[in-house]
């Protein structure tokens, strides 16, 4: 992987590469729940309706984004945001591909992010997650994200986060 880099880039939400990377993103995160608390993998008939269900249609413009990032020219990972508020946005589909991980695109990924969402004329990003997805909430950490009171009453957060973003080529004390 020497010498490869990543590139982020908007794309449709029903594009087949967005499908593909949502398909792989809600199996990796629903088999990690599933097996965590009950012991198997989730029933694959379950899986296709819950992918089914949610079409990613809140990651359109005018007032959502979905970016994907390549690694080498291969889809690898995904961030997405959607304006809830004039003020605020949600980030989610935040997901890089198991192999390609330890690469740097996940922070790459929430920082094109996060750019999207200011484009949107936001002034703060909010997110959720599960106690499981360690990983997640690490990176979040790191990229400057507090842990807040619940904003949702979504049943699988376990963890809330917001981050201020300030203007571009504002100074931030």
């Amino acid at each position: 992987m020497a010498g490869m880099t990543w590139t982020i880039a908007p794309e449709p939400y029903d594009s087949p590469v967005a499908a593909a990377l949502w398909r792989a993103y809600y199996t990796e995160v629903s088999d990690r729940w599933y097996l965590l608390h009950e012991g198997h993998r989730t029933d694959p008939d379950e899986l296709e309706r819950e992918i089914a269900a949610v079409t990613g249609s809140e990651l359109a413009p005018p007032t959502g984004q979905l970016l994907i990032g390549r690694y080498g020219g291969e889809p690898a990972g995904s961030a997405g945001v959607r304006l809830l508020d004039a003020d605020t946005a949600e980030l989610t589909r935040v997901f890089v591909h198991e192999s390609m991980r330890g690469t740097g695109g996940s922070a790459l990924l929430v920082g094109a992010a996060e750019e999207a969402a200011r484009a949107l004329g936001a002034g703060q990003l909010i997110l959720d997650t599960r106690d499981d997805l360690v990983e997640a909430r690490a990176l979040y950490a790191r990229l400057g994200y507090r842990e807040t009171a619940p904003h949702n009453d979504q049943q699988y957060a376990d963890h809330w986060f917001r981050k201020d973003l300030p203007a571009t080529g504002a100074i931030v004390n």
